[in-house]
């Protein structure tokens, strides 16, 4: 569960991905081409907006924190926006967001305060950063930019404090933040599902990643109060992790998985392993993605099989793990 900075490993991955829908399609049912040589994908509806299963989500998360308090774990919701809400101008003539899409994040964010969950309106946050003239997502890849990992990472570590103004560990413990560096290739939009000579034509990107201090690692041994599980966004490549332990002054563990395994298996598995019975944190992160926020534990066909369970299934899973 835990990383090493100094082993850091990029996994050309999209997160929650819905990959089985459209395995005998062609490049444009998973790519749609947009202006000025921008990817974006095409597996979600950009018209169509799901609120029964974003009720269902949320009562579902609603039975989660309450599940978690009862083992002094606060809960955390890190919901990210849609990557076509901050670049609509880029977007195919033909493939136009609808008023109901362009207002889903908000409706997802209304819902969970509402429902008394702790979290923050990352959609702000990123248009924040985006004004500032900064970009908040990748031309070629599904994935958000450094600025925009830490902007979230700051937001995040505000909440934690709110919810736990006290954290267990030592001052200091937390992680120093090294130089940055630019490497140039394609994006994973680009180089999974576009042909050579596509990928010759939209080219390559500068991705900036920011490098270890020396000697900085996150000790497996050290006490952590804070746990990230999610999926590709929040892997260690693109610096969430990191800026969020060196915001809070405290170690921060983290399990991710690339592809279309979904959001709820990734909690379970956290819950379920050694990591979590021997040490559990204080605050518990989970990341979710506002696309496939109204996917439930049961969306066969679009989580990967061993994913995929009823919600009652998946309620008998969470409290067996956390009566352990």
């Amino acid at each position: 569960m835990n990383f090493s900075v100094n082993r850091l490993l990029r996994r050309l991955a999209l997160p929650l991905l819905v990959l089985s829908a459209f395995a005998r399609a062609d490049d444009s049912a998973i790519v749609a081409q947009g202006k000025d040589n921008w990817l974006f994908p095409a597996w979600g509806s950009l018209t169509q907006v799901d609120q029964r299963g974003i009720d269902a989500s949320v009562q579902l998360l609603k039975e989660t924190r309450d599940a978690l308090a009862a083992r002094n774990v606060k809960l955390v919701v890190v919901m990210l926006p849609e990557k076509a809400l901050f670049y609509t101008d880029k977007l195919p003539d033909n493939k136009p967001l609808s008023a109901q899409v362009k207002a889903r994040y908000r409706g997802i964010f209304d819902k969970l305060s509402q429902a008394g969950i702790a979290t923050f309106d990352d959609e702000a946050v990123l248009r924040r950063v985006k004004d500032s003239g900064q970009e908040v997502f990748y031309r070629t890849d599904q994935h958000w930019t450094q600025p925009a990992a830490d902007a979230t990472a700051d937001a995040t570590a505000t909440v934690i404090r709110q919810v736990q103004p006290t954290l267990a560990g030592q001052p200091g413990s937390g992680l120093a933040l090294g130089p940055t560096t630019n490497e140039r290739r394609y994006g994973d939009l680009a180089e999974r599902f576009l042909t050579p000579e596509q990928r010759k034509t939209v080219g390559r990107e500068t991705f900036t990643i920011r490098k270890a201090a020396d000697g900085q690692r996150l000790l497996d041994t050290a006490v952590a109060p804070v746990h990230v599980t999610g999926h590709s966004m929040v892997q260690p490549y693109f610096g969430y992790p990191q800026k969020l332990s060196n915001l809070i002054d405290r170690p921060v563990t983290v399990n991710w998985k690339p592809g279309n395994v979904g959001q709820w298996i990734m909690l379970l598995e956290y819950l379920e392993s050694p990591a979590f019975r021997q040490s559990p944190p204080q605050v518990l992160v989970w990341q979710m993605f506002e696309p496939t926020f109204a996917q439930g534990p049961d969306a066969r066909g679009l989580w990967d099989n061993a994913s995929i369970m009823t919600a009652d299934a998946w309620r008998a899973r969470l409290k067996t793990a956390l009566a352990r």
